[in-house]
């Protein structure tokens, strides 16, 4: 079935892509964020990526409500996985109330009927996709995709502010459902997942070549693996997801239960250092067989993203695995912020140059262009803000000289222009009504900093990598620019 999808997917797209092709400009031409650089082709992928993930913006007169394409563009649906990955890049391009429409149907579609997952694809009528529903006991599920979703929506928390995402009840219910019932209810605690049944939840008769039984419940995002008991991917979605929910906890003061929940997590972050690496070929195995074996297959990319690797010397050796093979976009696309948090920062930039060059095939995959856009404002640029705080930090990440802008960026409710002069001057404006918290990071060991050329303190601490960063700490109040240096 996919195969066929697949196939009507490119047939799509070349004709979609003619007209994108025609009105692109006039997308292009709106007033939300806006991205310079004098590194011209990092700007003309912006540009692309703009455009691209905008042509994907449905109509919020759907019966769906606000949405944006976030699966197979035939299907005029959203995807667990792909919104969660999407979501940030879609919140830099203003489509807040398309993320928090989304998200919200996703949570609200968890039942007991389906073992507590929730519909794996909706459309843009507000059902199921038939692509991957029959009814709640036939359908297509992904099992790394709740917390997947769980952390999403933290992310997206830390990114807007907005205490909807992990105060409404329907979040709430679902985080509780999600790190408690779905995890024993597909058997995933850490000390039983890989001696599970493959199919803990099959349909009664299980038709082994229907793939709504045999997929009910797949244990990892790699769907061409036979045979599969759990894929590494999961095992590092549920130490992300359980660390999510403690750091949820954290937040409203539940300090006792964030530390239980913190305490579940690590189990699954030790098993994958003690269990999956494979110490022969230096590398993590990525699933493990129902008959007992381990093997490598795609999915490592995963373990990265869900910063689920503890060891600085493993991290390097998949990355370096990563970047010596070609993935399809899917996974591609995940790999500029990737390695641009890893360190890798020319091999982040190569990874934005070959998903936004006209030949790469599939580069129209939603997927595709909202990375893009991630990759370069969190990733090159270093814009994280943190809602616990109201503040941000910024970080150049590059090894060459220029300059690079980003302006009308929204977060934590306020607007914000950045540039970085070069790797050791940044400038910050707020354009919005509330002031906020500034951490200005710079790699390396400088003594000096000057905040508007007043000298000021700076702190030093070390990167996940042990790099050396400097940094100040500075508020900008409503309507102020200020500048930074290091010397």
């Amino acid at each position: 079935m996919r195969s066929i999808v697949s196939l009507i997917y490119r047939i799509f797209i070349s004709a979609a892509l003619l007209g994108f092709i025609l009105f692109s400009p006039a997308v292009a031409q709106d007033n939300g964020v806006k991205f310079t650089s004098s590194d011209k082709k990092m700007e003309q992928a912006f540009v692309w990526a703009k455009s691209m993930a905008l042509y994907y913006k449905g109509n919020a007169k759907d019966p769906v409500g606000p949405w944006y394409e976030s699966a197979l563009p035939p299907r005029d649906a959203f995807c667990m996985r792909d919104v969660s990955h999407q979501s940030i890049g879609a919140e830099v391009l203003g489509l807040k109330e398309e993320n928090r429409n989304m998200l919200t149907l996703f949570v609200n579609n968890i039942s007991a009927s389906k073992n507590w997952c929730s519909y794996w694809e909706i459309n843009k009528s507000g059902k199921p996709a038939p692509e991957d529903y029959r009814n709640d006991r036939e359908f297509w599920y992904n099992l790394p995709a709740n917390f997947d979703v769980l952390n999403a929506s933290w992310r997206l928390y830390l990114w807007t502010g907005d205490k909807y995402y992990i105060n409404n009840p329907a979040f709430v219910h679902f985080q509780k459902k999600t790190v408690n019932d779905y995890i024993n209810a597909w058997v995933l605690s850490a000390d039983s997942i890989l001696t599970r049944a493959a199919h803990p939840n099959a349909p009664v008769p299980f038709n082994e070549s229907d793939s709504f039984h045999r997929c009910r419940g797949l244990p990892s995002y790699s769907e061409g693996v036979p045979n599969l008991k759990t894929g590494a991917d999961l095992v590092a979605a549920l130490y992300r997801g359980l660390l999510t929910y403690a750091a949820i906890l954290t937040e409203k003061g539940r300090l006792k239960e964030a530390a239980v929940y913190t305490h579940k997590a690590e189990k699954y972050q030790q098993q994958l250092d003690a269990e999956w690496w494979d110490e022969k070929d230096k590398l993590y195995y990525t699933y493990y067989s129902n008959d007992g074996h381990f093997g490598k297959d795609e999915g490592e990319t995963f373990l990265l993203w869900f910063d689920a690797l503890k060891y600085n010397a493993r991290v390097t050796q998949t990355l370096t695995h990563l970047s010596s093979k070609t993935w399809n976009v899917e996974n591609t696309s995940y790999l500029p912020l990737i390695f641009y948090n890893k360190g890798s920062w020319d091999k982040a930039r190569d990874y934005i140059m070959y998903l936004s060059n006209e030949t790469t095939a599939r580069r129209e995959y939603p997927e595709v262009s909202f990375g893009v856009i991630e990759g370069i404002v969190q990733g090159l640029m270093g814009i994280t803000p943190d809602a616990r705080t109201h503040s941000i930090s910024t970080m150049y990440k590059t090894e060459h000289v220029g300059t690079v802008t980003i302006s009308n960026l929204p977060l934590l409710n306020t607007l914000i222009n950045v540039t970085h002069l070069d790797t050791h001057q940044s400038a910050l404006t707020n354009n919005g009504k509330q002031q906020l918290k500034w951490k200005a990071m710079f790699y390396g060991g400088y003594h000096h900093a000057y905040a508007n050329n007043k000298a000021t303190i700076v702190r030093q601490e070390t990167d996940s990598q042990g790099k050396i960063i400097s940094f100040i700490e500075i508020i900008v109040k409503p309507g102020q620019q200020v500048k930074v240096s290091v010397k």
